[in-house]
């Protein structure tokens, strides 16, 4: 059989990595080539893969180092008994294309994921050396964000935190009942445990560097994990309880959402099409209520109707505070932070400016609308100097009249 060529196997296995949606670059440590030492950034400007917390755009080269696989994850299009092409690339060769996309100004990092060939720990090795070759031999200065695996030898994936920014270990399901049932070569605890384990290195490197000043950085972005949506019967109130007690435990900086997509051959154990992408849209923004927000899960969970299903016509916390109404309406004036917070309509911005103005004036209706998108959805909620909403929260048609809109976009609209 012919070999592909570098670009037939690059467009192969590009194409296979679309499917993790955890390869955002927030969060990595500072580092540059100036002064003539190195190569690579994490501060360039270049074709938009992913967001940095203040806005920047991060360019990344995504790919698998292989799409051969021996597990057989009935949700995976690239499983064992999935009939698709295969490439693969040596360590050398993704190395290689990462410093060449670089000097193009293409990229400013690389995320690296795989399929396991022969053995977990022999994928995991090639991984790893694709990140050393980068750091050790080329001096490569830019973001490396590497999935790991977690049923590798854990003295080899630690070597992975010592050279990538990032690294994540997908738990891939919600429930340990999804996991066994649709990924029956994976296991729930050994994913628990490498986490676990991640998380561990994570704060002893930490400590470390405040002790010793020379100690060596470990995934200094932290780790990262990602949960597909719709492939099981998990409801959006497990899945919610499921990303907080991850949080919690092994402090991971991210959990990624990705909406199940039905693959070409898939099991018969599989739904016949996937879940709305706006399912998997009011799953992040519950996410950012309990990391941002202050609510706890089991008032996320309170968004959610009698199935457990968050509703997909409006946000979870207008849900949650039109469920709640007795917390309402809060004075923009007197009001702590944390009840601020839980205005719908108001961000944590808004609120942080809300409470250094209150410092010098007394806040009007006009100056909340300054600070939010739609005063229409925060005015049942508040009160100010010259506004109160009397019976307007109590109104059994509240939610018609803030909810947003249906509407259809028109492609060439003026």
């Amino acid at each position: 059989m012919a070999q592909k060529s570098t670009l037939d196997r690059l467009k192969i296995l590009a194409d296979a990595a679309k499917y993790d949606a955890s390869c955002a670059s927030s969060g990595t440590s500072k580092r540059d080539s100036r002064g003539g030492k190195g190569i690579g950034s994490t501060e360039g400007v270049g074709i938009c893969h992913a967001y940095a917390p203040d806005g920047r755009c991060i360019s990344l080269l995504k790919l698998l180092l292989t799409n051969h696989c021996v597990f057989d994850c009935h949700y995976c299009v690239n499983r064992k008994s999935s009939n698709v092409e295969r490439a693969k690339f040596t360590p050398q060769e993704v190395a290689d294309l990462t410093l060449s996309f670089y000097k193009r100004n293409y990229i400013e990092g690389l995320f690296l994921s795989s399929g396991i060939i022969r053995s977990s720990d022999h994928t995991m090795e090639m991984l790893v050396e694709t990140a050393r070759i980068l750091r050790e031999e080329h001096d490569f200065r830019g973001y490396i964000h590497l999935k790991t695996i977690p049923e590798a030898d854990p003295e080899i994936v630690h070597r992975a935190g010592l050279y990538a920014d990032r690294v994540s270990i997908n738990v891939e399901l919600p429930t340990d009942a999804g996991l066994t049932r649709l990924a029956p070569d994976k296991n729930a605890g050994q994913i628990d445990g490498a986490m676990a384990g991640m998380k561990s290195a994570i704060v002893e490197a930490k400590d470390a560097k405040k002790r010793f000043r020379h100690a060596p950085k470990f995934a200094p972005a932290g780790q990262s994990t990602q949960m597909i949506v719709g492939a099981d019967a998990a409801s959006d109130a497990d899945i919610v309880t499921r990303a907080s007690s991850l949080y919690t435990r092994h402090r991971l900086r991210r959990v990624y959402y990705s909406a199940f997509s039905p693959i070409p051959d898939a099991s018969a154990v599989l739904p016949l099409k996937r879940p709305p992408l706006i399912r998997e849209h009011r799953l992040y923004q519950s996410d950012w209520l309990m990391r941002f927000y202050g609510f706890a899960p089991h008032e996320v969970a309170q968004a959610a109707g009698a199935d457990g299903m968050l509703p997909l016509d409006i946000d979870p916390k207008l849900a949650w505070a039109l469920k709640f109404r007795e917390s309402f309406p809060v004075d923009v004036n007197r009001a702590p932070k944390e009840a601020l917070l839980r205005v719908p309509g108001l961000g944590t911005r808004a609120v942080g400016q809300i409470l250094m103005a209150r410092r010098h004036r007394r806040l009007r209706l006009e100056d909340v609308a300054k600070l939010t998108v739609s005063v229409k959805k925060v005015q049942p909620f508040i009160v100010t100097v010259d506004w109160r909403p009397v019976l307007l929260t109590d109104r059994a048609d509240l939610k018609a009249l803030i909810a947003p809109k249906a509407e259809q976009l028109e492609l060439f609209a003026a």
